[in-house]
């Protein structure tokens, strides 16, 4: 049984940024999460995508953001669980939580923030009859690491921005040896200005753009070497492919989050704004996960929401103790 102050379900950027907030006021914090390593989408979906909203960033990579809060988050020695998903949460007859993983594994504590994101991702597939058999021998729903790609020929499928922006991304920076981008409409679902961007490419002949399309088809000896696709006038077009990347998005799911007795709206955990806690006494919702009226799914709403849950745990931790806020402009910080 691993005993703390707060278990962080999820150790995305608000998880983690949480564990510093919590540190401040000397509460230790374990975090939970089923991928196996900390930084939720920004590590495994997008970590080389430029991310422009965060305070006192012009721009940082999704990647480096996590780095940031790692070492941010470092001095007050929080734990973690990684690659287990949070299976259950049970109340003790002390007023405690025991949150139980997948694997069985047991935590402890007075105070749980679910900082689970958007829940568990499935990827879309399209609809291709043995799109399994090439799945990780050619055929990759996320880019995770864009130099997998060097030197090799890529089709991409889809219309919104993960599609243009890797589209754009793989070729400026000449990693791939050619990108071929199908979409199954003449127009675009993503920003102007990458729509403009990857129309530049296509005129300048660095990306074959086909669109009215769509890959109905996959073929290979143990791995991917061609895809088939089906064009609204031409007929059945092969192309040759070392990889097929079909970006149609991600679907979210609750998971066991939604079986918890948490008051649930539209996907996501109902919360009081006035310090983001649930239904629940003593379990908070923080960041994407949670809903409330006029939200915002910013990472930096997380980050304000996971510093007023914090304040409002360690009074229900401490009801004895008057807490003053301490400006670590004044005070610096000072891990465990």
């Amino acid at each position: 049984m691993i005993e703390t102050d707060i278990i962080i379900i999820g150790a995305g950027p608000v998880g983690l940024f949480t564990v510093f907030e919590a540190g401040l006021l000397k509460l230790k914090c374990h975090l939970i999460d089923s991928l196996p390593q900390p930084g939720g989408q920004c590590s495994e979906i997008y970590p080389k995508k430029p991310i422009y909203d965060i305070p006192g960033f012009p721009t940082v990579l999704a990647g480096e953001l996590i780095d940031n809060l790692m070492e941010q988050a470092a001095p007050f020695k929080p734990g973690f669980t990684l690659g287990e998903a949070a299976l259950s949460i049970d109340k003790t007859e002390d007023n405690k939580f025991i949150v139980t993983t997948v694997k069985g594994t047991q935590h402890i504590a007075p105070i749980v923030m679910i900082a689970g994101g958007l829940g568990v991702f499935e990827p879309r597939k399209p609809p291709i009859e043995n799109i399994e058999a090439f799945e990780d021998k050619g055929i990759e729903y996320i880019i995770k690491d864009p130099e997998i790609y060097r030197n090799k020929t890529c089709v991409i499928a889809g219309g919104g921005d993960s599609a243009l922006d890797w589209s754009y991304y793989l070729v400026e920076r000449k990693i791939a040896k050619e990108v071929i981008l199908v979409h199954r409409s003449s127009s675009f679902r993503g920003h102007l200005d990458s729509v403009q961007k990857v129309i530049d490419m296509a005129e300048k002949g660095t990306i074959r753009l086909i669109t009215e399309a769509e890959v109905t088809g996959l073929g290979g000896d143990g791995k991917l070497e061609f895809v088939s696709v089906t064009h609204q006038k031409d007929g059945e077009i092969k192309v040759e492919a070392d990889h097929f990347i079909p970006l149609f998005g991600l679907k979210p799911i609750l998971g066991p989050i939604s079986n918890w007795g948490l008051e649930i709206e539209k996907n996501a955990i109902k919360v009081d704004t006035l310090d983001y806690s649930t239904n629940i006494p003593g379990i908070y919702a923080i960041g994407d996960v949670n809903t409330y009226e006029n939200k915002l799914k910013l990472i930096l709403c997380g980050f304000h929401e996971g510093t007023l849950a914090v304040q409002s745990a360690f009074a229900r931790i401490h009801p004895e103790k008057k807490n003053v806020l301490k400006y670590t402009t004044v005070n610096g910080v000072q891990g465990f």
